[in-house]
């Protein structure tokens, strides 16, 4: 399995703290070094340029208790590599293109891959059986293809990874009593459905005010190679589209809106040029969604989705569907309040670890591939 060049451990701390530019540290003595479990030590080469960009990453990993995959030159015991795991559980395993493995995680809506042809493939499986038996944590080490090359079991410290609740499906909003006089209830429950419309007509945006509202949300985007807080990752699509749906229904809510969310759930395949490899895998997807007025059309409104990581405008719900690849998915919706699986997120604790989660995966990314899009992508 691993070879003694490659460490899968919890960062404790950057010696020296950074209290100035990384780049500025690295060329002063000591130099900059992470200090790992069981007193393990790396360094960051002061003449690789990735070097400063590293210890941005391994000090937001220590910050939020993390483990981080690094391989480890073996005379210079300097970082050659870094990737950053998942803590997770198994919670499926399922045949994917041929002898490969589609391994399905909780949180995760992406599909993580483990390739026939893998180094120690035979192990990998094993392991990721016996994660799914049991339901403990484990550490996934994945490139950005998202295949799989390491598989370690992971206890979470106490201010370790969040997990969510068994997925339900939402309960059934409950109706309004009736009066019992079958001639008043037809009557009453047209003059509802007209109040109710007509309630919802009036508070809805125009097409181009949901513009102007998808362009304040995009412009949250983070600049990939310094992720400042608190940018929302959008070219980072791969994964964490719960966290950023709920950031932006969060953010809608506060301009006077009235977000709810839309779900879909299928074999999911998305052309981007933000991924190194132009595409990405889905079991799921959610988006913030704004009922919108039809320009013209008195009364008349339409569901329109507001996903900056897969388009540059606001969407109908066919649409954003469309371009996920398959025909067969289905769409669910909810409130805005539903955080994951029928969960809620009050106070986004959990929404602003996983943002943090993936600006560092987006951060690393663009340290190792260069910044995306990626202009090769069809």
């Amino acid at each position: 399995m691993p070879n003694e060049d490659t460490i899968v451990s919890t960062v404790l701390r950057i010696e020296p703290p950074l209290d100035r530019p990384p780049a500025e540290m690295l060329r002063a003595e000591p130099g900059l070094s992470v200090v790992l479990e069981e007193g393990r030590r790396a360094r960051l080469d002061p003449e690789d340029p990735r070097s400063a960009g590293f210890a941005q990453i391994l000090d937001g990993l220590s910050k939020q208790r993390l483990p981080v995959y690094l391989e480890i030159d073996r005379e210079t015991r300097a970082i050659t590599r870094l990737l950053i795991p998942h803590v997770a559980r198994v919670v499926a395993i399922r045949p994917f293109e041929g002898a490969a493995l589609g391994v399905e995680l909780e949180p995760s809506h992406a599909v993580h891959v483990l390739r026939a042809d893998a180094p120690d493939r035979a192990e990998l499986e094993r392991r990721l059986l016996d994660a799914a038996r049991s339901g403990a944590p484990v550490a996934v080490t994945e490139t950005d293809a998202h295949e799989i090359i390491d598989v370690r079991e992971h206890t979470p410290g106490p201010e370790g990874s969040f997990f969510p609740p068994p997925r339900r499906p939402p309960p059934a909003p409950p109706r309004p009593e009736l009066p019992a006089r079958p001639w008043a209830r037809p009557i009453l429950e047209r003059l509802r459905h007209i109040l109710c419309w007509l309630w919802w007509w009036l508070h809805c945006p125009s097409r181009r005010r949901a513009q102007e509202v998808f362009d304040a949300m995009n412009a949250t985007s983070c600049p990939p190679l310094t992720v400042p807080a608190p940018c929302i990752p959008f070219v980072y699509p791969d994964d964490g589209c719960w966290a950023r749906a709920h950031e932006m229904c969060r953010l809608m809510s506060n301009m006077g809106l009235t977000p709810r969310k839309v779900w879909i759930q299928g074999s999911l395949h998305v052309a981007t040029s933000n991924n190194p490899t132009c595409s990405v895998h889905w079991g799921w997807h959610v988006a913030p969604t704004l009922c919108v007025r039809v320009p013209w059309f008195f009364f008349l409104t339409q569901r329109m989705v507001i996903d900056p990581s897969l388009f540059t405008t606001p969407v109908p719900e066919a649409t954003w569907k469309g371009v996920q690849g398959d025909p067969k998915a289905v769409l669910t919706h909810s409130d805005a309040s539903d955080y994951l699986w029928a969960a809620t997120d009050p106070y986004y604790v959990q929404t602003n670890y996983y943002l943090n989660f993936y600006r560092l995966q987006l951060q690393n990314r663009a340290i190792q591939q260069g910044p995306p899009p990626y202009g090769y992508c069809p």
